[in-house]
């Protein structure tokens, strides 16, 4: 659930991490990014990404075919400090400085982060289609259920 919306500017920075193609259709990014998150962690993912900043994981929706109803492509990975040293397998990502929407979410996670994202498909206009994110931070958890999780969305 969202519990408050604020407007924030950013930085361009990078992200290296997995990916995979897939559409909000028929419940299919449901099945793609859990298979996403799964791989992300048996593998430890994480840690092979060298340069990253923090151990906060970002889930980045970025070249959208048309909006949120196309395909578009969802990179699990964290923020770098350079490309200069990315896995085979790996893909990167710049997130483009500009104007974002900054969803802060309460509730149960994951479950939550679910639930916001069917309120912004309803509700978000004036959306980029650049790149959206969710930014996980796990720091303060003290189990899966209370990670701290807030979605960017790229506006106008």
């Amino acid at each position: 659930m969202i519990a408050k919306i604020e407007i924030t500017n950013l930085s361009c920075f990078d992200v290296v991490g997995i990916a995979v193609r897939t559409t909000n259709q028929n419940g299919q990014s449901q099945k793609d990014i859990s298979e996403l998150w799964t791989k992300f962690m048996d593998n430890d993912v994480m840690n092979q990404i060298a340069s990253r900043v923090s151990d906060d994981i970002y889930s980045v929706y970025t070249d959208y075919e048309t909006d949120h109803t196309g395909p578009y492509t969802a990179i699990l990975g964290c923020r770098v400090i350079a490309l200069d040293k990315i896995p085979d397998g790996f893909t990167s990502v710049s997130i483009p400085a500009g104007c974002y929407n900054a969803y802060h979410l309460e509730g149960r996670f994951p479950d939550n982060v679910g639930e916001a994202w069917q309120q912004i498909w309803k509700n978000a206009c004036g959306r980029k289609y650049t790149a959206d994110f969710d930014l996980y931070n796990t720091d303060e958890a003290e189990s899966f259920q209370e990670t701290k999780a807030k979605i960017y969305l790229a506006v106008n």
